[in-house]
């Protein structure tokens, strides 16, 4: 006979396995999903709500405290969509229209987000959405949980990549794979539907646009191409609506655009003070309609507005278009006919617009267009499966992921040309050498500077890093023979180095963004979260001792109001007492101790009184019933 294991209930995270468990995180700009796969199926882990998709939203307190993850709802403090942020520098975001405050920092190239006092990095905030992942899988599971596959846009960069893994490891997070978002999609689809053949995954999400071209056979998923936007997505449809119709009011225009992808037309009426703007909806256009009513003591103005979907798609065709010619463009690339396109998988919210799938029919033809994977969870089904695949539980899967490098890699040369290394679209992980030599006579060091990009001149491309070779032979210029070698691991991530092939130099670097937190700074935040971690715990104690005795209370004051007949005078009495006392350490904002033992006892002399009132209830729904 098996032995059972006994767990004692609430003994946090000692829950041993014989095999680690890796979750899956969708981590999307504005949703995000933390799965793993249990049956054959994913699970997705919800908050206290039930709810699968938890907004890629942070809320502070006016000082810069962090009081809420995933909850929309408040008005002030809110930082979303910081996925648009990750890898960036100041001077890339600058211009854009954001709902909070940003500045340059003085030590390096990067931004900061500054809320209340404080300032953070966009790798902090993110950082805090993946705890808040990572907290709803452990409180569910009963176990710890330290590593994650993560999924990116297809068309992240360097700096994105590693910005992203840094706020996986600020979380207290291992990143075994970063996944690319439509490629993680494809592996979701190819085993749920044992597909073969090329597929072409259009993946428009809440700040980004991918499309990527796909090989399934027999268990292995080869990407062939990948094309994108960073900056362009749903959110930028939120922005045109807004902008047009609800005067800037971006949780009204995301409502708007939900409902006429799903209906022809949007109708909303406000009312507000004759002379003041709506707060919420104004609009040019003819079809506002205004009137007023000279009766009412107070004078009042109504404006009602009709929105169609006509109006919408006018408003984001070109933006629409601009996603389907990037599709068509990757298609020529890779010599392939719309033809050979077997199906056409459909990620991200955006896509339940009706003009993006007509578009597409178009193209490809309607019974290729794919809609069986609900697209806001598929990219965590296939982030939950690669981490399946990695943890050691799918020892029989043959299923071998093949990506591809985004973006070209190379090396500045004279005359800010650029030599490329690495070819967008190659598979990885790879790994490219090529021989550079020396440019004048007795030149003794080589500078390297290590670009990203698709243009020929290097300053229009990303700078990632730069290092130097040095105690080059002194030779005549050409001379000199140093061998570089490009190295991209599974993650999409480069290491270069460099080897001067007479003396035997060598010179490697792991390449990083230019910008952002630096190890020290990394250091730091893990140092803090470490000699904070007591404190946090005893606040998050604090916190639900608190509401533990509000709700006692509640249930109580409402209880001896309703059952009178229940309860004798001396002990109502007792009862209220007991519960002024514990109102009064509450008020005091008191230890947790003395709160803790102070619910004690009220539980304890209301006891009595808790029993008659259930045997009370149950007599009464028992009355007339045969057991």
């Amino acid at each position: 006979m098996a032995l059972l294991k006994i767990q004692e209930p609430e003994t946090g995270l000692e829950n041993s396995q014989s095999e680690e468990i890796v979750i899956g995180i969708d981590l999307g700009t504005t949703n995000s999903l933390v799965a793993i796969i249990e049956d054959g199926k994913a699970r997705f882990f919800c908050d206290e709500n039930g709810a699968e998709l938890h907004h890629s939203v942070v809320a502070f307190d006016k000082e810069g405290n962090v009081e809420t993850v995933g909850n929309k709802s408040h008005k002030k403090n809110i930082v979303s969509s910081i996925k648009r942020l990750m890898g960036k520098s100041f001077k890339d975001v600058k211009d854009a229209d954001l709902d909070f405050k940003i500045e340059e920092s003085t030590e390096k190239k990067s931004l900061k987000i500054i809320i209340g006092n404080k300032k953070f990095s966009p790798e902090e905030i993110s950082a805090e959405i993946l705890k808040y992942l990572k907290n709803l899988a452990e409180n569910s599971l009963k176990s710890e949980i330290k590593k994650a596959v993560i999924t990116v846009p297809a068309y992240f960069d360097e700096a994105a990549k590693n910005a992203t893994k840094l706020a996986a490891s600020l979380a207290g997070l291992e990143v075994l794979r970063l996944v690319n978002e439509p490629t993680a999609a494809a592996l979701a689809y190819g085993l749920d539907n044992n597909s073969e053949g090329i597929y072409c995954i259009y993946d428009l999400g809440g700040g980004t646009f991918d499309v990527s071209i796909l090989k399934m056979q027999k268990g292995v998923f080869k990407v062939l191409g990948v094309a994108g936007d960073n900056t362009l997505g749903g959110d930028d449809f939120d922005d045109l609506i807004a902008k047009k119709f609800t005067c800037g009011n971006r949780t009204l225009a995301r409502k708007i655009k939900e409902e006429l992808s799903a209906s022809t037309s949007f109708t909303t009426t406000q009312r507000s003070s004759l002379g003041q703007r709506s707060e919420d909806l104004m609009s040019s256009d003819d079809n506002l309609k205004r009137s007023s009513d000279s009766a009412s003591p107070r004078m009042t103005s109504e404006l009602e507005a009709k929105i169609t979907r006509t109006d919408f798609e006018d408003l984001i065709k070109d933006k629409i278009h601009k996603t389907v010619k990037l599709t068509e463009n990757l298609i020529d690339d890779l010599n392939l006919e719309t033809e050979e396109i077997k199906g056409v998988v459909l990620v991200g919210g955006s896509t339940r617009i009706p003009l993006i799938r007509k578009k597409l029919s178009e193209i490809f033809g309607e019974e290729k267009i794919l809609t069986n994977l609900d697209p806001d969870r598929v990219v965590a089904i296939g982030a939950a499966w690669q981490a399946y695949n990695l943890s050691g539980h799918a020892r029989d899967s043959n299923n071998l992921l093949l990506d591809v490098a985004p973006l070209s890699l190379g090396i500045e040369m004279m005359g800010g040309l650029i030599d490329k290394v690495i070819y967008r679209n190659n598979t990885i992980p790879t790994s490219v050498t090529k021989e550079f030599t020396t440019y004048a006579d007795g030149q003794n060091a080589m500078k390297l500077h290590i670009v990203q990009g698709e243009r020929e001149l290097a300053e229009d491309c990303r700078s990632l890093a730069r290092f130097e070779i040095k105690n080059i032979p002194a030779m005549k210029a050409g001379f000199a023979r140093v061998s570089v070698t490009f190295k991209v691991d599974a993650d999409g991530l480069l290491s270069v180095s460099a080897e001067e092939k007479i003396t035997g130099e060598k010179q490697e670097i792991i390449i990083k963004p230019t910008y952002g937190l630096d190890e020290n700074e990394v250091q730091r935040l893990l140092l803090e979260s470490l000699e904070n971690a007591k404190t946090d715990i005893e606040k998050r104690l604090l916190a639900k001792a608190v509401l533990d005795a509000q709700l006692d209370i509640s249930i109580l004051e409402k209880d001896l109001k309703d059952f009178v007949d229940l309860i004798s005078e001396k002990e109502k009495q007792e009862i209220q007492n007991q519960i002024s006392n514990l109102k009064t350490l509450l008020s005091k904002k008191a230890e947790r101790t003395s709160i803790k033992k102070s619910i004690e006892e009220l539980e304890k002399i209301s006891e009595s009184f808790i029993l008659r009132k259930v045997n009370s209830i149950m007599m009464k729904n028992l009355s007339g019933e045969k057991i």
